[in-house]
């Protein structure tokens, strides 16, 4: 029985509050805000056993110590029930000898879909669900990736974007495109076209790098 706190909504923005749910897993039983405190990438796919799904829970499954280094929780998503999705992971710690060891979350009658905006309230299929959205640890939307059906998301990407969001809020600093761990920070655009302080040389007022 999957319970949701919110109404279906249209479309969920960035800084909207994540909808919270109790669904059953292949962790047992799981609620969102049993999560408040660390961050989350959620994602959903379309349907167990398909190939560019299969890709990414791989990939997923691989990259999943990097996530805990972030403290970031994984939680995948999809309509298949949660004996598919037991045999679905089964087959893939078989096949290609990967534990997929976090939880992936069962949606039969879309209500986690519809809550959050990945298909129409009205819809029966979920064929237009690849969604992934990045909650920090007050529960807020903080960023949004939706994929096609015939395009798998990539999860270096997926790294990038939570690191890039936690170094963010944690420097009060801007990433500029392409960040990665490492390399500076931006300074929060003026909020004038002005700039009072003390530039260095060939430093634009309104382009500055983060000084270490």
């Amino acid at each position: 029985m999957i319970e949701t706190t919110c109404q279906p909504i249209a479309q969920l923005r960035l800084n909207d509050l994540a909808p919270d749910f109790a669904a059953r897993s292949t962790c047992g039983p799981i609620t969102l805000s049993s999560y408040r405190g660390r961050w989350v990438l959620l994602f959903a796919h379309p349907a167990n056993f398909t190939p560019v799904c299969t890709s990414e829970f791989i990939a997923i499954a691989r990259a999943s110590p990097d996530f805990e280094k972030l403290d970031c929780a994984l939680l995948g998503l999809s309509v298949d029930s949660l004996y598919s999705h037991i045999a679905w992971i089964r087959d893939i710690r078989e096949r290609f000898g990967i534990n997929v060891a976090f939880p992936l979350i069962e949606d039969p009658s879309m209500e986690i879909a519809k809550a959050y905006g990945m298909i129409d309230g009205t819809s029966d299929s979920s064929a237009t669900v690849r969604a992934t959205y990045v909650i920090d640890p007050e529960g807020i939307i903080r960023a949004i990736v939706w994929y096609p059906m015939n395009v798998g998301r990539s999860v270096h990407e997926s790294l990038r974007l939570v690191s890039a969001l936690q170094s963010a809020q944690r420097e009060n600093a801007s990433t500029p495109e392409g960040w990665l761990p490492g390399n500076p920070l931006l300074e929060h655009a003026p909020t004038s076209d002005r700039y009072e302080g003390e530039l260095a040389p060939g430093e634009s007022w309104y382009y500055r790098e983060r000084r270490t």
